[in-house]
């Protein structure tokens, strides 16, 4: 095998190398947006007219996300295509949600919370949660 080849060869096993990470962390990017608007996989893929599968297998980069349903994606949960990419570095990992975006009592509760009106209820609603969280920590 030829010094090109090897090296040709090395190149494409880092650039696929680094296509995996750039789709894996697209994948994580719209789960996380998905998320934080409080939308289920079910409702994202009626909205886009694919099955939740779909969604799924998008959001874990089983499947790759085409220019043209990135498009769709990034209208549909009302960021710009760029959104997806932000903060991506080749070399380093993603790090995942800490419900992993699945956590269905998790989804609810962001929805939910985030359908409340009154600024000064969310805030209150949050500092309520945060001294639940705190008693626990203290006393478990």
């Amino acid at each position: 095998m030829s010094h090109f080849t090897q090296a040709q060869e090395t190149m494409n096993g880092q650039n696929s190398a680094t296509a995996r990470r750039i789709d894996d962390y697209v994948g994580e990017r719209i789960r996380e947006r998905r998320t934080e608007l409080g939308r289920t996989q079910e409702e994202l893929g009626r909205a886009l007219k694919i099955s939740y599968q779909q969604v799924q297998k998008y959001e874990t980069a089983a499947n790759r996300v085409s220019a043209g349903r990135l498009y769709e994606l990034a209208r549909e949960l009302e960021v710009e295509v760029a959104y997806f990419f932000e903060g991506f570095e080749a070399g380093q990992p993603g790090k995942p949600m800490a419900h992993g975006g699945h956590n269905r009592a998790a989804i609810d509760l962001v929805r939910n919370f985030m359908e409340i009106a009154n600024e000064d209820v969310r805030t209150s609603v949050g500092a309520l949660l945060k001294a639940i969280k705190d008693q626990q920590d203290k006393s478990g």
